[in-house]
Formats: C-alpha cells, sequence, structure tokens
C-alpha cells in the first residue's frame, strides 16, 4: 500500500509539530525543568503521534476497501492498527 504525499500532508505537519514538541522536552529536561511541564509536553508528542498513526492507518484502509483482494490487505491493516493499540 502506497501513501500518497498530497494526501499525507495533514499527517505530516502533525508529526512537524510533535517533533518541535519533542525538542522542547530534551530542551526543558537539559534546563532541569519542572517535571509536570516536562510530562505535559511529552504526553501532547505522544498523542501527536499516536493520531499521526491512526490516520495513516484509516487511509490504508479506504485504501484496502478499494483493492482487489481487500482480505490481505485486511489482515495487513490489522497488524498495523495492533502495532499502535
Amino acid at each position: 500500500m502506497e501513501l500518497e504525499a498530497d494526501t499525507m500532508k495533514p499527517v505530516i505537519n502533525r508529526l512537524k509539530r510533535a517533533q518541535g514538541q519533542l525538542n522542547a522536552v530534551i530542551r526543558m529536561l537539559e534546563e532541569g525543568s519542572d517535571c509536570r511541564a516536562v510530562v505535559t509536553q511529552l504526553s501532547a508528542a505522544s498523542k501527536a503521534i499516536d493520531r499521526a498513526g491512526f490516520a495513516i492507518i484509516a487511509t490504508g484502509l479506504e485504501q484496502c476497501l478499494k483493492s482487489e483482494d481487500p482480505i490481505a490487505d485486511r489482515a495487513d491493516m490489522e497488524k498495523l492498527f495492533l502495532s499502535l493499540a
């Protein structure tokens, strides 16, 4: 299953935001920031990454429904989904 770059633009943007959040977490740790602030920022990054993964899987499921062999594709999508769960 190939992902089209145009379709993935929102996912790419979400991952770039998560990357910025992770950089902020690293900087906060290096500067000795408050634990709560660090964990809050880390939680936001984690949620952004999870949502990006689910968006990718949703796109894959949509492609699976249009596939010539939806049974084989469905099994692959199930494995991908479970890897994020």
